[in-house]
């Protein structure tokens, strides 16, 4: 979960890492680092606690510079978030640095061994003794840099991501992978090397993903990839299409908001070329899972983790209903503890916003030995999950830098809506007339999200009465209640509020003994004219909205446009103009984010980096 940037070429190397770092803060946010080599092969570092604007202090305090190098933001997985054990960690010698994403396993037998060997630790970090390990290996079998390196990862058991440079070695970084992404840059007479693409966007377009157990090594002249055991690999090179504004705030306060109004913009791209308007046909990318293998499922399994199980869950309702097919939803971290049932003929579907989320990873793996197709949904492109998985559907939301996801939820929900078109078409469950309106509500959605985003002020100046509140309640029934979910994450992550979102039809198993006058409930109550059983879970949302009035809970009520039942009994209300049943959640979690945003914002929280998070857990 922490970033990492590496640079070797003729630019300032400093200013160039330390922005890549700035991009890459949503990452990790507990210390910084840097460490680079200048032309006379001394090697300098360094290193502050806290957020990256210390280490920018410390540069300012005590100027460095160099040819290349490396640099860090942690998010402290061994080791107290101090200065001594933030990143770069250095050998005994002080000429190897190392950069390290991920958990090694077996540090501690590796590090009594180098302690028997002579070995003097500073930090309590597992990272450190890779930087020793190299050391004693030279040392000790007179092998290059690079063999080093490859030896000393054959001996490491975890996941990590790896960027070492040696002062001994000019203008070379050797970059390895065993889990956690790595991005490679390509540039004339310059590389790159990067956690996430942000870093390096603004340098170079040009980029390929290291894969599991790969070394890169990178020069000014080139960049050379080979397995763990030597063995050359040719990588697959991507162009990014992202303009690299789109990764700045644009004028916005922060991030977050930012992200919260491109949702028009990712709904719009995530549609585009994929849904005809005049013969509701869905047009899906080529994948490794056969029109007859769709039709011959019998299940599908749902596995992902936070926000992205909370679009999962909204998908069961969408694909249960379109589909007519069983679907299971797992949090990813629990899926392979518990020994899934699986057969050849389920379809696990992965949901991950980077693609390289650790438990979704592990979730996949385990389906795809059972003999599941696996089908990815995912919002870049060369991810462990899209290289991995039978089939993807991109979300085209673009870069997401705050760490509390949002137009990645809204996305989701749309991709995995426009499968559930495509299998139900291709399963005979949806007639051609009822494939024709389903596409003109997708494209009829992002003009009613940009309908809610102009209200955004009554949402800030309703804030004003919630921000000192101590604990939230959100309540929804059927495909409302993963809104409640969703709507309760993202304020208890920003806000650092307590809330919990509920199903409404639980209420009386528990959770009224939670209400009282201080308790703001949100309860999450649209319809859907003309359905039958949205009429009915209306009506019954409306009974819960009644309890919690006799029992003077705060209501604050989505619903509708035009409800003339559940708002005279709420006491604060924000419409959202009606939509299908399935596809209502889209509009109902926008004033739900933007709730928790203008909240956050007045209680001083650092809405784009809570503390305690960061954005791709790329660890278990």
């Amino acid at each position: 979960m922490c970033g990492i940037v590496g640079y070797v070429g003729n630019k300032q190397v400093v200013p160039l890492i330390i922005d890549g770092l700035r991009k890459l803060e949503y990452r990790g946010y507990d210390s910084a680092g840097i460490a680079v080599v200048d032309e006379n092969n001394a090697l300098s570092l360094r290193r502050a606690e806290g957020k990256l604007r210390n280490l920018e202090e410390a540069i300012r305090l005590n100027p460095l510079d160099g040819n290349y190098g490396i640099g860090h933001t942690r998010w402290a997985t061994h080791g107290r978030p101090t200065e001594e054990n933030a990143h770069p960690h250095r050998d005994c010698s002080g000429r190897i640095v190392v950069v390290h994403n991920g958990i090694i396993e077996n540090y501690l037998p590796l590090k009594e061994m180098l302690r028997e060997k002579g070995h003097e630790f500073k930090t309590e970090t597992d990272t450190e003794i890779v930087a020793h390990l190299i050391e004693e290996i030279i040392k000790t079998d007179s092998l290059s840099f690079e063999e080093a390196v490859r030896k000393a990862v054959q001996q490491l058991r975890g996941i990590f991501a790896l960027s070492i440079i040696s002062a001994d070695e000019p203008d070379t970084i050797i970059s390895v992978r065993e889990g956690p992404p790595v991005v490679i840059g390509l540039g004339d007479g310059e590389f790159f090397v990067a956690s996430d693409i942000p870093a390096i966007l603004q340098h170079t377009r040009d980029i390929f993903y290291l894969g599991e157990k790969e070394i890169a090594v990178l020069t000014k002249d080139s960049v050379r990839v080979t397995d763990f055991d030597g063995n050359v690999v040719e990588p697959k090179l991507h162009r990014i299409t992202w303009d690299p504004i789109a990764a700045e705030k644009g004028g916005f306060k922060h991030f977050l908001l930012k992200e919260i109004y491109e949702q028009p913009r990712a709904v719009r791209d995530t549609v585009r070329g994929r849904v005809s308007l005049d013969t509701g046909k869905i047009y899906l990318e080529e994948m490794d899972i056969s029109e007859s293998e769709f039709q011959g499922l019998t299940s599908i399994k749902i596995a992902a983790c936070g926000t992205s199980w909370h679009a999962g869950t909204a998908a069961k309702y969408i694909l249960e209903e379109l589909v007519r097919i069983p679907v299971e939803v797992d949090y990813a971290s629990e899926f392979r503890y518990r020994n899934p049932v699986l057969r050849e003929t389920d379809l696990l579907i992965v949901i991950s916003q980077s693609g390289e989320t650790a438990d979704t990873i592990a979730a996949m793996r385990e389906a795809k030995q059972a003999g599941c197709k696996v089908l990815a949904i995912c919002n870049v492109q060369g991810s462990m999950i899209t290289r991995e998985a039978d089939g993807t559907i991109l979300t085209h939301a673009g870069p997401e830098i705050s760490v509390a996801s949002t137009k990645a939820f809204t996305s989701q929900i749309i991709a995995l809506y426009i499968f559930a078109l495509y299998l139900g078409e291709l399963r005979g469950k949806i007639s051609p007339e009822q494939a024709i309106k389903y596409a003109q509500e997708l494209i009829e959605l992002p003009l009613k999200i940009e309908q809610i985003l102009s209200d955004s002020d009554s949402i800030e100046e309703l804030s004003r009465d919630f921000f000192r509140s101590q604990d939230f309640l959100y309540l929804g029934r059927g495909i409302n209640f993963p809104v409640a979910l969703e709507g309760a994450l993202k304020l208890k992550e920003i806000s650092y509020i307590h809330a919990e979102g509920y199903p409404a039809g639980e209420m009386k198993h528990g959770p009224n003994a939670l209400i009282d006058e201080k308790l703001p409930v949100v309860i999450v109550n649209t319809r859907e004219s003309g359905n039958a059983a949205s009429e009915l879970r209306y009506e019954k949302t409306h009974s819960n909205i009644v309890e919690v009035k006799a029992r003077d809970g705060i209501i604050f009520c989505v619903l509708t446009e035009g409800d003339k039942m559940s708002s005279v009994v709420s006491d604060y209300v924000i419409e959202i103009p009606e939509a299908s049943d399935l596809l209502a959640p889209i509009l109902s979690i926008v004033p739900l984010q933007l709730l928790a945003y203008h909240i956050a914002v007045r209680r001083g929280c650092d809405v784009d980096q809570p503390r305690n998070l960061a954005k791709s857990v790329t660890v278990e």
